[in-house]
C-alpha cells in the first residue's frame, strides 16, 4: 500500500487556512528580510544543489536595507557601508571585468585570495573564459600557460574544471560546444556569489548566505519527497510568485 493510499492528502483551501492560522512573528519576518537585503545571492535560471530555481536574487540591496532599517527599527547583521564594495565587485564579475574585480578584492581584503586558492582559481578560470568569449585565442593560450598551467598540480580538485575550460579552445564555435555552459551568464553569477560569500566570511559575518535560500531549498526538498511517495498535496509550482496549485 502506498502512502497516497493511506491518506487523501490536503486540499489547497485547507493548506492556505493552516498558513493563515500559523503564528508568524513579525520580528522574525523582519529579520529574514533584512538578512536577505544585506547578504543576498545571485541566481539566474540555474541550479542550487541540484534544485531548479527560476529566480533572480541580487547581492546587497543597500538603499532598500537602509530604508527597511528605519521602518522596522532593525539593525542589520553587517555594516551597510560594506555593501558598496561588494556591489562593485559583484558588478565587475557579472560584466566580465575579472581583472578589475580581483583588484578590488585585493584592495578590500589582501589576504583573501592568498588564503582561498580555490576561489582564486575560479576567478582566473573566469578570466580565461572571458578571453575565449571574445575570441582572443592567442591571449587565452598565453594566459592559460602563464597563470593556470600549475593550478592542477597545486589544487588537484580543479584539474577537471581546468580541462573543461581548455576544451573550449578546441571548438571553432565554443558557444555550440558541450562546455558552452561556462560561457553562460549563469556561470558569472555563480562565481560572483562564491566571491560574495567568501568576502562576508572574511568579514566575520555570521550570515554568508541568505536564510531565505535555505527555506527555498527546504521547500524543494520536501516537495520532492512527497512527489516520490506519490502524495497528493497543494504544490508550490513557482517559487518566484509562490504560486500554489490545487492538489
Amino acid at each position: 500500500m502506498s502512502y497516497s493510499d493511506k491518506s487523501d492528502g490536503i486540499t489547497k483551501e485547507e493548506w492556505m487556512l493552516r498558513l493563515e492560522q500559523f503564528p508568524f512573528k513579525q520580528a522574525d519576518m523582519n529579520r529574514l528580510i533584512m538578512n536577505y537585503l544585506v547578504t543576498g545571492e545571485s541566481i539566474n535560471n540555474c541550479k542550487v544543489n541540484d534544485l531548479p530555481l527560476n529566480l533572480v536574487f541580487v547581492e546587497g540591496f543597500k538603499e532598500a536595507a537602509e530604508k527597511f532599517q528605519l521602518e522596522a527599527g532593525l539593525e542589520p547583521s553587517v555594516e551597510l557601508n560594506s555593501l558598496d564594495d561588494r556591489i562593485l565587485i559583484r558588478e565587475a564579475v557579472q560584466n566580465g571585468r575579472i581583472h578589475e574585480a580581483t583588484h578590488l578584492v585585493n584592495r578590500l581584503h589582501p589576504e583573501l585570495l592568498d588564503n582561498d586558492r580555490y576561489l582564486f582559481f575560479h576567478l582566473q578560470q573566469l578570466q580565461l573564459i572571458e578571453l575565449i568569449r571574445v575570441g582572443k585565442i592567442d591571449d587565452a593560450l598565453t594566459f592559460a600557460q602563464n597563470k593556470l598551467s600549475e593550478a592542477g598540480e597545486d589544487i588537484p580538485e580543479v584539474l577537471s574544471e581546468l580541462e573543461r575550460t581548455l576544451a573550449l579552445l578546441a571548438f571553432e564555435k565554443p558557444q555550440e560546444s558541450p562546455f558552452a555552459y561556462l560561457l553562460e551568464q549563469s556561470h558569472r553569477h555563480k562565481i560572483a556569489s562564491e566571491l560574495n560569500a567568501a568576502i562576508l566570511k572574511c568579514e566575520h559575518s555570521a550570515d554568508s548566505t541568505p536564510k531565505i535560500m535555505f527555506l527555498l531549498k527546504l521547500i524543494m526538498w520536501a516537495q520532492s519527497k512527497l512527489d516520490a511517495r506519490e502524495v497528493s498535496y497543494p504544490k508550490m509550482k513557482d517559487l518566484e510568485t509562490a504560486l500554489i496549485e490545487p492538489k
